[in-house]
This record gives structure tokens, C-alpha cells and sequence, in this order.
């Protein structure tokens, strides 16, 4: 298991938030969804018992708090929750409700399974290439929120200290700049990379791929990449496999004669320009790759997880050109947000692209709509439910409820090739059924 091992019972309580905006439409439509996927996979066997808590206006109109400590109990103290959208309030006090949920419960995994549907309208000419995991760090870089408005007393004093103490002078326009700190932690990386690996090994994918902008943030991001290998090489060495492993080894299993420092000179193009010191590396880290070959060698390297790295703005380019090179992917926290919105275009867009956050240590998991609140459809029973019901099927994966998961993709993909959507989908395809909210709920219980 790669999470803490969950004991569920037949009737566990599941607190929800319905959230705000749309929330109310998706979640009724969602939470009947839920009900008949779990009655019929379990014939009255098991059953969920919701339990509403607030977060958001809701909260706020009703008592005055945007995040009341009722609602942090209730998922500290079922473990297992899942929300609709929340508004950001607008003004002082708490950015994000969303980011304030991830810190406040330490869900230090957010989870993004990007997975085409058939039948889903894409931008894209083959968007069934998508079949990646995304496990983005959750609690840190830039979402720490430490950052001080420009030309305000605390940032004078930053930049003082900065000029000063640290003889800091490549901030271009120092008077007039807003100045933020951007934290990545050596736990924050290993835990969120090991949760991604044991997730990689249990789930059998082929690779996993640390993306990173550490060619320009050396101590920060590619601080997380060097990390990434180094707990990839400790913890799971006979069961990974990094690139530049694979290239030592292919090299010397079709060459068997080859010298180390040929080898060298083939996994480094620029070898013959490095110092002498430089080589010397290089040389040794062949020498090293090769004591592998009682476990690793004679092919047996293919049957194990490939570790391997890209940076941050190549890979936003190759998951268009070259999405089938990309699998289970562990990357930073702004880094993820990006790719996780531009994968859930290429599938047809957030309405239907899945969430959760998580902590593997302790259980804690909220699954979530990934899109926002969309205010001025609220109450018109009009939105696509897809990202709570895709959130829900992730839940109930996530539960140990197989049976129950399958029955709700299943239905769900059924109806949209069926091509009874909402509105969002049925304005790209031709010949479809336009839906209701409620409406879609129903067809794809009909199809289970």
C-alpha cells in the first residue's frame, strides 16, 4: 500500500462541503451519482453517510467565518472528505480557502489523474495520448504566501538587509518591487517524491518524471530534482531505474567491450571539453552505474521504474507533442498548478478533470472540483457535474470501493458517447443531447 492503510467500515460518515456558486447544483447531482453507484455495486451492504460541513459564503452568511474550526474537526476527524468549488474572498484575511484547507490539514499531495474520456470534445488531435498521474507539491513554493507589497516598510527593510548583509545587487528596480520568498524543503520534496514513486510501483506505470525549472532556480527547484533522485537511488534502488542509468547500461550491454571512459564520452557529448576533474566524475559515476549489472543488467533495467527529469517549460511544450513519453509525473507546487490545467484542456477542459488532496502519512484525503465557483451559473441547474463525480470515483478508489468506482467511469463515459452532455460539451459536438445538471446526473445512474 502506498498510503497509510485505511480501515473502512461499511457506513462511514464522509464530510462535504457543497461549496459555492455552482457547488449546490454539481454536488446534488454528484451525491445522487455516489448513493447508486454504492447501492448497486454493494446491494444495501454498504452505504455512505454524509455529513454537510461549511466552508466559504455559506460559512461566512451564516457565521461570519470563512473557514469555521467545526468544519477542520470534521476532516480531521473522518479523514475522508470531498468539496465543491469555493470563492477566494476578495480583500483582506485568508487568500484561498482552498490553499488554507491544504496547509491547515498538511495535504501535502495535490493528486491529478488526467485520463481522456472518448466522446470528450478536445483542442487537441489526439487527446487519448493523455494518460498521466500528476503529484503536485501541495504546501510549499510560492503558495507559502510570504511576500511583502512593494515599496511597504517590511519590503525597505528586506531589500536593506538584502543589499547589506547579503550584497544582493541583481534586483533591477529595487524601489519600486514587490519581493516574494519561494520555500522548497528537502521533507517537503522527499515525501511528496516518495508518495509519487510507491504510487508509480503499486499502480505498475512505466515512469516517473520530476519536472523542474532548476537550470535558472539551482537551491530551490533543482535542489527538489537532485533530491527526487538521490531518495529514488536510497529507498527503492532495485526497483528503479534512473536515464542516465538506462544510457550506461544500454551502451555496455550492446558494446560489451566498451572502456569506461568511451562510455563516459557517450553519455556526455561535451566530455572531451571538461576539465580533467569534470571527466573524472563522469568516469566514476560509469564506474558506479556498472556495479548494477547483477541486478540491473542483460535487459532486466526495462522491467523498472524509470526515473527521469525535464524542465518545467519543455515540458508544457511535450506533453502537447509527446504526451504518450510522459506517465506519473512529481513536480512543484506552481510548476503543477500549470501543467494540471493544461493537461485538463487537452481532455476537455477542468469541468471534467478530477481531484484530491492528501496526506499519505496520516490518511487525510478532501477530493475536490478542480474548476472554480462559475457564480453566474448558479441555481440554474445548468454546469457539467463531471470534476465532483470524477472526484468522487477517485474517493472511492481511494477507499478501498473498487466495485463502486467503476461503476461510476463507466456510466459516465457511457453517457458521453451516448452524447447526452451539458452544455459546455454539447456547444462542441454534433447530433448531442443537451442536459441539465440534474439531468446528466440521471443518465449516467441510468447507465450504470
Amino acid at each position: 500500500m502506498y498510503h497509510r492503510e485505511l480501515q473502512v467500515p461499511d457506513n462511514p460518515v464522509i464530510p462535504f462541503i457543497q461549496g459555492d456558486g455552482t457547488g449546490p447544483d454539481i454536488w446534488q447531482a454528484s451525491q445522487r451519482v455516489f448513493d447508486a453507484a454504492v447501492e448497486k455495486a454493494y446491494q444495501g451492504k454498504r452505504k455512505i453517510f454524509w455529513l454537510e460541513v461549511l466552508a466559504g459564503e455559506n460559512a461566512f452568511n451564516q457565521s461570519g467565518d470563512w473557514l469555521p474550526q467545526k468544519t477542520l474537526d470534521a476532516f480531521n476527524e473522518y479523514l475522508v472528505g470531498i468539496k465543491g468549488p469555493l470563492t477566494t474572498p476578495v480583500g483582506g484575511g485568508i487568500r484561498s480557502l482552498n490553499v488554507a484547507l491544504r496547509q491547515l490539514l498538511d495535504l501535502y499531495v495535490c493528486l491529478r489523474p488526467l485520463r481522456y474520456i472518448q466522446g470528450v470534445p478536445s483542442p487537441v488531435k489526439k487527446p487519448e495520448d493523455v494518460n498521466m498521474v500528476i503529484f503536485r507539491e501541495n504546501t510549499e513554493d510560492i503558495y507559502a504566501g510570504i511576500e511583502w507589497k512593494a515599496e511597504s516598510e517590511e519590503v525597505k527593510k528586506l531589500l536593506s538587509f538584502l543589499k547589506n548583509e547579503l550584497d544582493i545587487k541583481k534586483i533591477r528596480f529595487p524601489e519600486t518591487s514587490g519581493i516574494g520568498i519561494k520555500p522548497i524543503s528537502k521533507q517537503g520534496s522527499e515525501r511528496l517524491i516518495r508518495a509519487a514513486i510507491q504510487f508509480a510501483l503499486k499502480e505498475k506505470r512505466e515512469s516517473l518524471t520530476l519536472v523542474h525549472k532548476g537550470n535558472i532556480m539551482k537551491f530551490t527547484e533543482g535542489a527538489f530534482k537532485n533530491w527526487g533522485y538521490e531518495l529514488a537511488e536510497r529507498e527503492f534502488r532495485n526497483q528503479i531505474i534512473t536515464e542516465r542509468e538506462s544510457w550506461i547500461l544500454t551502451n555496455k550491454e550492446e558494446n560489451p567491450g566498451l572502456d569506461f571512459e568511451a562510455n563516459a564520452r557517450m553519455i556526455d557529448p561535451g566530455f572531451d571539453s571538461m576539465t580533467e576533474k569534470q571527466k573524472e566524475q563522469i568516469i566514476n559515476e560509469v564506474k558506479g552505474v556498472l556495479q548494477l549489472i547483477p541486478s540491473h543488467g542483460n535487459g532486466k533495467w526495462k522491467n523498472k521504474l524509470l526515473i527521469k527529469d525535464s524542465i518545467a517549460d519543455i515540458t508544457l511544450q511535450q506533453v502537447l507533442t509527446r504526451a504518450k513519453e510522459f506517465d506519473v509525473i512529481a513536480t512543484t507546487n506552481l510548476n503543477g498548478d500549470y501543467l494540471s490545467d493544461a493537461l485538463a484542456a487537452q481532455v476537455g477542459g477542468i469541468g471534467i478533470a478530477p481531484g484530491a488532496n492528501i496526506n499519505y502519512d496520516t490518511g487525510h484525503a478532501i477530493f475536490e472540483a478542480t474548476h472554480g465557483t462559475a457564480p453566474k451559473y448558479a441555481n440554474l441547474d445548468k454546469v457539467n457535474p463531471g470534476s465532483v463525480i470524477l472526484s468522487g470515483a477517485l474517493m472511492f478508489n481511494y477507499l478501498g470501493w473498487n466495485e463502486a468506482e467503476i461503476r461510476i467511469t463507466s456510466a459516465l463515459e457511457k453517457t458521453i458517447l451516448q452524447k447526452k452532455v451539458t452544455y459546455d460539451f454539447h456547444r462542441l459536438m454534433e447530433d448531442a443531447t443537451l442536459l441539465k445538471c440534474s439531468e446528466f446526473a440521471s443518465a449516467v445512474i441510468g447507465n450504470m
